[in-house]
């Protein structure tokens, strides 16, 4: 199966072409659109701030081909702030910058005494979980300051196909994985979470 690492110059992604090539697919780190749009599996990482993530997707039409591969159900994964664009937008650094608004909600600083939440942490796993299944005791691997502390599934649209949000605990809670169709995203990452993370890659691989 061929997956796209999507390139658009978000920092240091090698990791997690490594991890999806240990994990089964024949993976391409490219920023062409066209191939991003042809593979069975786009994944979008995400390191640095809200903003500038955003602008980088933007700059290369990311978010039309995003869009356009969730309308075809083709899968789409997001990993780390490549979670948080997908949201409405971003408290972080007062940024102005919308988000991809595929969820409801916006991105928050995590309310604790320690901050950046960066190190394990286990996850309420939603019981219809794809992305989680048989994960449900394992830890995974966080490095991040913001995110999306309300509930997306409260104001869902009802015509869509239902959410599976789970948790984790920094402080407060906060989605550590959303589901929905072909559309997925998790706070943590998935390539640096051992074999938890190796497993978590190869339950999305299988719905290619």
């Amino acid at each position: 199966m061929k997956v796209v690492v999507f390139d658009y110059g978000s920092g240091n992604v090698h990791s997690a072409v490594r991890a999806l090539s240990v994990a089964g697919a024949d993976v391409e780190l490219t920023s062409d659109p066209e191939k991003a749009m042809a593979a069975e599996g786009l994944v979008v990482p995400g390191v640095g701030a809200f903003d500038s993530v955003v602008s980088k997707l933007r700059k290369l039409r990311g978010e039309r081909f995003i869009e356009r591969r969730l309308a075809g159900g083709r899968p789409v994964l997001g990993i780390c702030v490549g979670l948080q664009v997908l949201f409405e937008g971003s408290d972080e650094h007062g940024s102005t910058s919308p988000g991809l608004d595929q969820f409801p909600g916006r991105v928050t600083r995590l309310e604790s005494d320690i901050v950046p939440h960066m190190g394990w942490s286990t996850i309420d796993v939603a019981p219809n979980s794809k992305l989680l299944a048989g994960l449900e005791n394992d830890r995974f691997y966080f490095v991040h300051s913001y995110g999306v502390q309300t509930d997306p599934a409260v104001n869902a649209d009802e015509r869509f196909e239902e959410m599976a949000v789970s948790w984790a605990t920094h402080g407060s809670r906060f989605v550590a994985a959303i589901e929905q169709g072909p559309l997925s995203a998790v706070q943590f990452h998935p390539e640096k979470s051992g074999e938890a993370g190796m497993t978590l890659l190869r339950n999305w691989l299988s719905t290619l």
